[in-house]
């Protein structure tokens, strides 16, 4: 005797059917590897921000270590290259030189009375031009908007410094600090055609003149007063312990036009001020986006947790995110753990809110395994459904849950054999 039949709209019938498959993201773009529930998966944040999939082309990736979160990085950076893309990457462990040897260009080391200086406070109208034998210099521009545009150039090289000076200090500001930072920038900036330097803004901290203290109805003693222990803070990148990578004009010769440029902070890895140095190396990258480079950049921040875990400078941090679609970037944070967007402060405070931001302002969460414990925040911050949230822990190497808009999947990233060479972190443990 036959069953009775049942109807039931093809939306429900889709459920059940044995062939149905996830559409994916499309076939444009980079191939990651496979979607384990179904097909290949491609992704790209420039042609899904331009389909309307995705508000911001900003990524999250976490990621315990040996899980595949760097290969995932690495990889994805190489197989970008093909599509004409280009990165710029904030390596503070020294791992992405592989990378730039396959790729035919040299990591730019940074250390302690090193050979490679970058200025911070280079402006949007400061270039990079070809100057005698076809070394690059600096060469200024006039910056669109007259007065309104240095006036712009001075609010964001005081916001760096004070986001470096609370850093370094360890508390925030006090009107009076952050006033006399923002006198000195304006000093520096105002009538010389030649880019400041952070010794220029520490002379002017330190001996500020007349002029510039009746501006704020005191005298050059009480400014100078006002901004000591921001001079004396800042002085660490120009003569103290930290000097000679942040302290002059940027260093002739450096190539920005290649695939790849990598900053190589690996010598201060373990110096307690990594935070503020990477913060450092993050506003050089920023301020050449300004100066209309080809589109499509990706902006890489390894070890994040270095940067965030600072109120002031996560403040800065967040603020640089939100210009991503204007500066045609990409910007890629890598983190090991969830909890490491709250590093500074406890759920509710001020830096707990601007993880919840930065998180805004990234569409794409790549999540690998995390702990356990890391699960509740996980759900809470990136919105995991009760299934998602109980795969977390689960996930082998090699596969992510991706939270690409509303929409989410579990990928299966694919080397090639020719990659491999590419990201190997394990070949010292392994000839131990």
């Amino acid at each position: 005797m036959g069953r009775a039949a049942h109807q039931v709209t093809t939306r429900h019938l889709g459920a059940v059917y044995p062939f149905a498959a996830e559409p994916g993201l499309g076939a444009s773009g980079v191939v990651v590897g496979r979607d384990l529930l179904g097909g290949v998966f491609a992704y790209d944040p420039f042609e899904l921000y331009r389909d309307g999939v995705l508000t911001n082309p900003n990524l999250v990736v976490f990621g315990q270590i040996g899980r595949g979160k760097s290969a995932l990085v690495k990889t994805y950076l190489w197989r970008q290259a093909v599509f004409g893309r280009r990165a710029w990457v904030v390596d503070p462990k020294g791992e992405y030189g592989p990378l730039a040897e396959a790729w035919g260009v040299t990591p730019l080391s940074l250390r302690p009375g090193g050979h490679v200086r970058l200025n911070p406070l280079d402006a949007p109208g400061i270039g990079l031009a070809h100057g005698p034998g076809g070394r690059s210099g600096l060469a200024v521009r006039s910056e669109a908007g007259g007065r309104s545009g240095h006036g712009e150039t001075a609010r964001r090289r005081a916001e760096l410094l004070v986001s470096l000076a609370a850093a370094g200090l360890g508390r925030a500001l006090a009107p009076t600090e952050r006033t006399a930072v923002e006198l000195g920038v304006t000093a520096v900036s105002t009538g010389s055609t030649s880019v400041p330097t952070l010794p220029d803004v520490v002379d002017a901290l330190l001996a500020p003149t007349a002029q510039t203290a009746a501006a704020v109805r005191t005298d050059a003693a009480g400014l100078a007063a006002d901004g000591r222990q921001v001079a004396l803070e800042l002085r660490r990148l120009v003569t103290g312990d930290l000097c000679g990578m942040f302290d002059g004009p940027t260093t002739p010769g450096i190539d920005l036009d290649g695939p790849l440029v990598v900053l190589d902070l690996s010598a201060v890895y373990h110096s307690a001020a990594l935070g503020v140095l990477m913060t450092c190396a993050t506003a050089w990258l920023q301020t050449r986006l300004q100066q209309g480079v080809t589109s499509g950049v990706l902006l890489v921040v390894d070890e994040a947790w270095a940067i965030l875990r600072n109120l002031e400078v996560a403040r800065w941090l967040q603020a640089s995110w939100k210009l991503a679609r204007a500066w045609g970037v990409a910007n890629m944070v890598v983190l090991h753990r969830v909890s490491d967007l709250q590093s500074g402060g406890p759920a509710g405070s001020e830096q707990a809110n601007l993880a919840q931001g930065l998180l805004a302002d990234s569409e794409t969460r790549i999540v690998y395994a995390q702990p356990a414990g890391e699960v509740e925040l996980a759900a809470r911050l990136l919105g995991l459904s009760s299934t998602e949230a109980e795969l977390v822990p689960q996930l082998r190497r090699g596969v992510g849950l991706w939270k690409v808009g509303s929409r989410s999947f579990l990928v299966e990233h694919r080397l090639s054999p020719s990659e491999v060479g590419l990201i190997d972190t394990d070949s010292r443990m392994l000839r131990a």
